[in-house]
């Protein structure tokens, strides 16, 4: 683990997450709210798909997440089969030789956790702690890297801030619990996972974003700062001490007109609208270097159904991100979202992700171009 850690072998890899991918899932809080049906299969086809990665892209690492919903079917009580399951996909990944990194909460929670409140319930830390316990006493072997948390400031608001996603909630009261909550149940994961390995390396994974003043005004300087400070840096400040690497999803970039309006230029976006602009992640690992951590870019894609933009997309940002590593950012890997197209929240299926086009009626894996773009810059060490 320590050479892995401390070795020049950079991580090339892409990332999924089991609810929008795995198919099957019916007892989690998303299930009722938006199904994701059979998804990508990828419960049956994890070999077929890691084939793809490993074999034909190249790829020395690969992100996932592990569903609580199947661990823990029931409040306090673990589904054997189901972590054998994943005992099964981990010594795959392994087999391939590839470098495992695990998220523990992407989103979806039990049902029977739902049913109590979900992240709003004060008793989450505890029930959070309890699973993660369970899953590193019986996968640690497996697992170089752990991520608790995906996203949470991303989750807390989409679904108690602005109610578009489970459970639909609009209220700040609610905000600042499942913030505290997230918190709590952060640093008790952290503790679980080194006291049942030591040598763990355990992060967080934050959706930063570059926010930037529209003008040279000081109100507009004054709003780029105040949104950088709570949108990427707030959460982590929190977390100080419990952090062995910080994991980060990049995506947005913002110009920033006093006190909150969006000004971008738009000149390339995503089909989703989204503004592609690969300059923001260097900025953003910039930021992050004040923390002294090593850093894993987690996620950072484009929905993009014609491949049209997706290899550019993917050349233009791991330059940005071989810039800063150039000036001293700690930066160990990369990973694209996402392998497949899967399942996309409230968007369902719709948008597509995924170095891998998936056909939802037959299930078919194609591998798109651009994704052997990517397989080419890492062939060529991101072009180093």
């Amino acid at each position: 683990m320590q050479e892995l850690y401390e070795s020049e072998n950079f991580l090339w890899g892409s990332a999924t997450s089991a609810y929008q991918v795995e198919g099957g899932i019916e007892n989690a809080d998303w299930s009722a709210f938006k199904s994701a049906g059979a998804a990508c299969e990828h419960y049956h086809r994890f070999r077929e798909d890691f084939d793809l990665a490993a074999d034909e892209l190249c790829q020395n690492a690969h992100r996932l997440s592990i569903e609580w919903s199947r661990i823990e079917p029931e409040e306090g009580v673990f589904d054997e089969e189901e972590i054998e399951h994943y005992r099964e996909v981990l010594a795959y990944l392994k087999e391939k030789g590839m470098t495992t990194m695990v998220t523990l909460h992407h989103f979806t929670s039990p049902q029977w956790l739902a049913d109590k409140g979900t992240w709003e319930h004060k008793a989450v830390p505890k029930c959070f702690a309890r699973f993660v316990r369970k899953v590193a006493e019986e996968l640690y072997s497996l697992v170089d890297l752990w991520t608790t948390i995906n996203e949470p400031l991303i989750y807390t608001y989409l679904s108690y801030g602005a109610g578009t996603w489970s459970p639909q909630k609009r209220s700040y009261r609610a905000v600042f619990r499942v913030i505290r909550n997230q918190i709590l149940a952060h640093k008790k994961a952290y503790q679980a996972l080194h006291e049942v390995d030591p040598e763990a390396r355990v992060g967080l994974v934050k959706n930063n974003q570059y926010f930037e003043a529209y003008s040279s005004a000081p109100w507009d300087r004054l709003s780029a700062a105040v949104h950088s400070w709570f949108i990427n840096r707030w959460f982590l400040n929190r977390v100080k001490g419990y952090l062995d690497f910080i994991g980060v999803n990049y995506y947005f970039h913002n110009r920033m007109q006093f006190p909150a309006r969006k000004k971008n230029a738009n000149e390339v976006t995503s089909d989703l609208g989204w503004e592609v602009y690969p300059r923001g992640l260097y900025y953003v690992l910039k930021e992050l270097e004040r923390y002294s951590l090593p850093i894993y870019i987690t996620e950072n894609g484009i929905a993009d159904a014609q491949d049209r933009v997706r290899a550019g997309f993917i050349r233009d940002h791991v330059a940005w991100m071989e810039k800063a590593r150039a000036e001293g950012a700690d930066v160990r890997g990369y990973f694209h979202w996402s392998l497949l197209d899967n399942f996309e929240w409230a968007d369902g299926f719709g948008p597509r992700f995924g170095l891998v086009e998936v056909d939802y009626a037959t299930q078919e894996r194609t591998i798109r171009d651009s994704a052997y773009v990517y397989a080419d810059i890492i062939r060529n060490k991101g072009g180093r």
